[in-house]
């Protein structure tokens, strides 16, 4: 019999655990759900003596209460901050557990405060600014009944359990947000499995693209001790699909579950890494800092294409996205039509990185620009993925020399776990300031619904100020499609889409 000892996020007691409870006892196990204390009310405490440690005793309590030598299983369950006083208890209680489940939150790691994981990056900024000063006194205040998409998507929450989060939340003591997670390493020996909330901005194909991009700290999502699970919902499914979210506890507990595919020889080959799907010539690429281009023959000046890549994309990504199939055949394809085609590295490893990303941007096309064998008065932008916000900064009073604007199954607003509800990556709100500037927009017709429900805002957007926007739909294409669907479905729209960036360029 499994015992399911769960933990949940800021703000929040037992009680957001009842139904989930109460189906795991019906169903034959047993559950408890762990008061926290300075959280829970029944567990009153003054906030400046309550930090991470604390929570951490809370639930190491909770596991010394479990008779393991009646063959009972533990099982602990840390959603969202939850995971964090969860890791530190198994790091410390490794032989009597056997599962860890993270419910749609971040992977702690040794000596890293919980603030890390904070959404909302303003206030994750202040908080950082708390700690680097050594205050760890207060609280923080909870949410207000319309706040608590900033903590995460509240899809498929009803109104009235919206309500009943937002009277019984408590507020945070600062100290579990700011004291440091500290970790033996035992705890790595502990099995795991990952449920993830798709509605929140997380799904299984995701991470296995971030394993894909070889970043070797990933590596160990791979091992077969390793599950995943994903739920169609939003940031707090024992709230919004319990008898679902029970049923995917139970199976996690018997060892079921995703498992990715490891990165190697025997491996297919990733997405990314795929042929590009049109024959394009091989032209040689000539290496500017952390720009490549692609010249055609013959006299210049010429109008230039510069490919920005999407992500977030790991640090340790090998290799870099500038070389990709995909991007360089971009690049070929431009360079076919007498374009310059470029391809470049930023530094969108993490979504708290789109200010540096953008800056990098900015510099990239400046050393395009400068560049004698490009006309710097005819220069396109294109687009893709996640690097889609990243369009923002060139739709708002875009500079004369920005002939087009292009993007490929883009995300035109920050997905909820993204934490950037009020950074001025907003790319529906900034098509209106976009003026004359051409807009070409590839648009994936089984695209994922919460990227295609930021699309769908953008082209309302777009057509209410009556922007220059031209759809390009590949209707059964799939996000990166140049890779993963047939290339007939594809090759027309890249034709397509490249036909009318050429002709922006040059007319």
């Amino acid at each position: 019999m499994h015992v399911f000892i769960m933990v949940a996020g800021v703000f929040t007691g037992a009680h957001v655990w009842q139904e989930t409870v109460a189906r795991l006892v019906a169903a034959g196990s047993s559950a408890h759900a762990v008061p926290l204390t300075g959280v829970d009310p029944s567990r009153p405490a003054t906030p400046t003596h309550v930090g991470l440690e604390t929570h951490i005793e809370d639930v190491i309590a909770a596991i010394d209460a479990v008779d393991v030598t009646s063959g009972q299983e533990i099982v602990l369950v840390g959603h969202d901050y939850g995971i964090h006083p969860v890791l530190g208890a198994a790091d410390r209680r490794a032989e009597r557990v056997a599962r860890v489940v993270y419910l749609d939150c971040g992977m702690p790691q040794n000596g890293v405060p919980a603030l890390v994981a904070v959404p909302d990056q303003a206030l994750r900024a202040q908080l950082t600014e708390h700690a680097e000063a050594g205050e760890r006194e207060g609280v923080l205040a909870p949410p207000a009944p319309d706040e608590w998409e900033r903590w995460g998507s509240t899809a498929g929450v009803g109104e009235a359990a919206l309500e009943r989060l937002t009277a019984l939340a408590t507020p945070q003591p600062l100290g579990t947000l700011l004291q440091p997670l500290r970790l033996t390493g035992a705890v790595a020996a502990v099995p795991i499995t990952g449920v993830l909330c798709a509605r929140n901005g997380a799904s299984i194909d995701l991470v296995q693209r971030l394993v894909d991009f070889g970043d070797p700290a990933l590596a160990v999502l791979t091992e077969p001790q390793v599950t995943f699970f994903e739920l169609p919902t939003g940031h707090w499914p024992m709230l919004s699909c319990p008898a679902a979210l029970t049923d995917v506890l139970l199976r996690a507990a018997a060892g079921d579950g995703h498992r990715l595919r490891p990165v190697g020889d025997d491996a297919p080959v990733p997405a990314h890494l795929r042929p590009f799907p049109v024959d394009v010539p091989e032209l040689p690429r000539d290496r500017q800092g952390h720009v490549d281009l692609y010249v055609p023959d013959g006299e210049g000046p010429r109008p230039a294409v510069v490919f920005v890549h999407g992500g977030p994309v790991p640090a340790g990504a090998r290799p870099r996205p500038r070389e990709w199939p995909t991007l360089v055949g971009y690049a070929r394809l431009a360079a076919a039509e007498g374009m310059v085609g470029a391809t470049l590295d930023h530094s969108l490893h993490d979504v708290a990185d789109y200010e540096r990303a953008a800056a990098d941007i900015a510099a990239a096309v400046e050393l395009v620009r400068a560049d004698a064998r490009v006309d710097a008065d005819r220069i396109a932008l294109w687009f893709f993925s996640g690097g889609g916000l990243l369009t923002t900064d060139w739709l708002t009073q875009p500079p004369a020399w920005l002939r087009c604007l292009a993007a490929s199954y883009p995300v035109l607003a920050p997905l909820p776990a993204w934490g950037l509800v009020g950074s001025r990556f907003q790319p529906a709100r900034a098509v209106e300031q976009a003026g004359a500037l051409p807009v070409v927009l590839l648009r994936a017709g089984r695209e994922t619904p919460e990227i295609a429900a930021t699309v769908a805002a953008f082209v309302t957007a777009a057509n209410d100020c009556a922007a220059r926007l031209e759809v390009v739909d590949v209707p059964d294409g799939h996000h990166g499609f140049e890779t993963l669907d047939a290339p007939e479905e594809t090759v027309p729209a890249l034709h397509h889409a490249m036909r009318s960036v050429v002709t922006h360029l040059t007319s």
